[in-house]
């Protein structure tokens, strides 16, 4: 790699804005590190002006980063890029960071759902492209400000059963902003728990129309028969899924706030063009089909949400 490092962050909502924002303060004025934000619209405007707006709890800092640009050839080429981006963009910012792309750059999705590193990797077959997602709870709260919301932020990354000195180092990057990274030779195991603790709390609360604190209230059956269709789907693709999913899922749920939305939900209730659930509650019926797997509860709740 060349002597300053480029981290680029692709798509600065929740995800992206609160990772994003603590690199940028970490490495802000460096020589070595240069930390560039991939944004659009007002959000971008906003942050060119006036910096990203980070907030936790009673908390907040500033960031500005080396760039914020809607446009990848002003980047140049990336040692490393996070895709922070919805599921459903994943094609357009691909095609539009190749020229932040060449066959050292590291990519790294943090996308909800576990078809993305697949699809970048048949893109771009000669880069290294680790499996990778975070658990947070944050969204733009308005422009050119991000708010985490809850009281867990890690990000964890890797490729099974291979070590990376490139990816060690981002590791120790990410640590040395204050980020909980963790790069795992596990990651296939650790991507579909995190997908089941997602899969099924996005389409619980998307469906019923709840915060987590009242799915747990009064619909904690429910919750718990979406977690066993996903372990289903899991144990038959060969997954090493631990055998207390269940309880280990119910545990992170009941760790949210009470008032804690999923990003699946918030987009039903703004009535977005698009949202994620063909890659997340649509994911699980097709590959339980697929597998000959019957998921009445995920496929009656996908059947009803397509509808709205």
């Amino acid at each position: 790699m060349a002597n300053r490092t480029k981290i680029v962050i692709a798509g600065i909502g929740g995800v992206g804005g609160y990772f994003g924002g603590l690199l940028a303060r970490t490495y802000a004025g460096m020589d070595k590190v240069e930390i560039y934000f991939i944004a659009r619209g007002e959000h971008l405007r906003q942050i060119k002006k006036h910096g990203l707006r980070v907030i936790k709890g009673d908390t907040e800092f500033l960031a500005i980063p080396y760039l914020a640009t809607a446009d990848p050839w002003q980047v140049g080429i990336a040692d490393y890029i996070l895709i922070c981006t919805k599921s459903y963009d994943l094609n357009d910012i691909l095609a539009e960071l190749k020229p932040c792309i060449d066959d050292h750059t590291v990519i790294i999705s943090l996308l909800n759902g576990v078809e993305s590193v697949e699809l970048i990797r048949e893109k771009f077959p000669k880069n290294r492209v680790p499996a990778g997602f975070a658990y947070i709870v944050a969204a733009i709260r308005e422009p050119g400000i991000i708010e985490n919301l809850g009281n867990r932020q890690e990000m964890l990354f890797g490729l099974d059963g291979a070590r990376s000195e490139e990816l060690v180092k981002l590791e120790d990057l990410l640590n040395s902003a204050g980020i909980e990274a963790t790069y795992s030779q596990e990651i296939s195991k650790l991507v579909w728990e995190k997908f089941i603790f997602l899969s099924c709390i996005a389409t619980a609360t998307s469906y019923y129309q709840k915060t987590v604190g009242q799915l747990l209230e009064h619909h904690k059956e429910y919750l718990q028969n979406l977690i066993s269709e996903v372990k289903t789907i899991a144990i038959k693709k060969n997954i090493a899924i631990d055998e207390q999913i269940i309880a280990k899922a119910m545990t992170h749920y009941e760790d949210l706030p009470y008032t804690t939305t999923s990003s699946m939900q918030r987009d039903f209730e703004q009535k977005k063009n698009r949202t994620e659930l063909n890659s997340i509650t649509g994911y699980v019926v097709n590959e339980a089909k697929k597998i000959n797997i019957e998921t009445p509860y995920f496929e009656n709740a996908y059947l009803a949400l397509l509808k709205r």
